[in-house]
């Protein structure tokens, strides 16, 4: 037995001296010596640890946090799963057609409908014609959409009031619609100007702004709209480029329930089908509500792979507040945390090292380690059922999403799937990567780095060519 030994301790002090060297060509400089990191890298077939440094300690993951939220979506719903919005009607009608009652929008927490991204972009169409294949002719009655399904917060109470009112940063609702999400048009003069509002697309009766932006000689937007959620008074602060026609920054939609319920009223006026009533996101407490039709989202697979190659914050949301869904009729940030941390408890995750707030990532009050994000990049590789969609939802490095650029013309350029994650003074990365026909899991989380998130990127791009493992 004496014999292996030796072998099996050099081989152990060898395997952790190469981590330590590792580290310290990625760690000792300038850019990183005062900075707080969480990196662990592991064979993601023998367990072997390759490199690890503060794997333990929870930082803050920027859009890494999407991992754990589109893992335990796929785990908890699965990948078929698609959300159900259903169109619904509370009265009776007549021998002439005439709806004595309300056309109702019960919400799912879809945010696909009216998506540009992933969805059926002429949903309105068949909600139409469903009106008309039940016979209805006029409706003698409101257009009511009902939310309820999500809690009336709207906004993440953990998010920076900087990025409320954007549209990276829009309101989460039971019914959700364009992305909530509008196009602010402006035309700017000289340099020291005040930039014009030309008009917002789509257009939103009511939407009043505090203008101070300026036209300064710049050749990007700083321009940021403030405002709280389902409230029509915004503030633009910031600069755009001088001398511009048709500058575009984006906003959330304040509600996008009633707009997706005024724009339904004006389409079915448009097919000949009026509607006497107004447009109201307050449920009639009426039981005697049927459906008459059924739109289904995208399956989940393809919602994952949007949110993790794009990066798309308000689909993450939507998925967040929907696993709360599992346990509670009316979903909450409170609840749907629990939901993920209960998950991934009883398979063994050491969730102690997870401090959730958000699905997206947004805010700067999350934190997790580079040891939980590698453990469930582990189980979902080994034991998921559903772990062809999640490896496929993850872009790949030099060729997609957020990661096109990410170790382009590398060695590595191709055999990289992974999330990456970024706000101010934070840059991370986790996910998989392929060497010598052999798969690895690693996470990299780097905070407080002194100097920019494109260097601290090519030091990270730099440590995964180091490895030899």
């Amino acid at each position: 037995m004496k014999k292996y030994i030796f072998p099996l301790l050099l081989s152990v002090l060898s395997s952790g001296l190469y981590a330590q060297n590792t580290f310290a060509r990625f760690g000792n400089n300038a850019l990183l010596q005062h900075a707080n990191i969480s990196l662990m890298v592991k064979d993601a077939t023998g367990n072997a640890v390759v490199c690890r440094h503060g794997e333990r300690n929870s930082m803050i993951p920027a859009s890494t946090m999407k991992i754990v939220t589109t893992a335990t979506a796929l785990e908890i719903l699965g990948g078929d799963f698609r959300f159900a919005t259903a169109v619904e009607i509370d009265g009776n009608i007549t021998r002439e057609g005439v709806l004595e009652g309300n056309l109702i929008v019960k919400g799912a927490g879809d945010p696909t409908l009216g998506s540009d991204k992933i969805g059926d972009k002429a949903f309105m169409e068949k909600w139409i014609a469903a009106v008309k294949n039940a016979g209805i002719t006029k409706i003698a009655g409101d257009i009511i959409v009902d939310p309820g399904i999500f809690d009336s917060e709207a906004v993440n109470p953990k998010w920076l009031w900087e990025d409320i009112g954007n549209y990276y940063a829009s309101g989460v609702y039971g019914i959700s619609y364009l992305d909530n999400t509008y196009q602010l048009v402006l035309r700017s003069g000289g340099a020291g100007t005040r930039p014009n509002i030309v008009k917002t697309v789509p257009e939103l009766p009511g939407l009043v702004f505090e203008n101070r932006l300026k036209s300064t000689d710049i050749a990007h937007d700083s321009a940021y709209i403030y405002g709280a959620p389902r409230s029509y008074s915004r503030t633009i602060q910031g600069a755009i480029p001088a001398n511009r026609n048709n500058f575009i920054i984006k906003g959330d939609i304040p509600e996008p329930d009633i707009l997706l319920a005024k724009n339904l009223q004006s389409a079915l006026i448009r097919n000949h089908i009026p509607v006497t009533g107004n447009t109201s996101n307050v449920p009639p407490t009426t039981r005697n509500r049927r459906t008459i039709h059924l739109h289904r989202s995208p399956p989940l697979r393809e919602i994952i792979r949007e949110i993790n190659v794009k990066s798309n914050n308000h689909f993450a949301e939507h998925l967040f507040l929907t696993l709360a869904l599992q346990h509670h009729a009316v979903a909450t940030v409170k609840d749907a945390v629990a939901t993920v941390k209960r998950h991934w408890q009883t398979k063994g995750l050491p969730v102690d090292e997870l401090f959730m707030c958000d699905g997206s990532g947004l805010s700067p009050a999350n934190a997790v380690s580079a040891n939980f994000l590698t453990e469930l990049l582990l189980y979902m590789s080994t034991k998921s059922k559903y772990k062809d969609d999640f490896y496929r939802s993850l872009p790949l490095a030099g060729k997609e999403g957020t990661l096109a650029s990410f170790l382009k013309n590398t060695r590595l350029d191709g055999r990289v799937r992974a999330k990456s994650g970024s706000m101010s003074r934070v840059c991370a990365y986790a996910g998989y990567l392929e060497n010598d026909g052999k798969q690895y899991v690693f996470a990299v989380i780097v905070n407080n780095a002194n100097g920019r998130s494109t260097d601290v990127r090519k030091k990270i791009e730099a440590l995964l060519l180091d490895m030899q493992p």
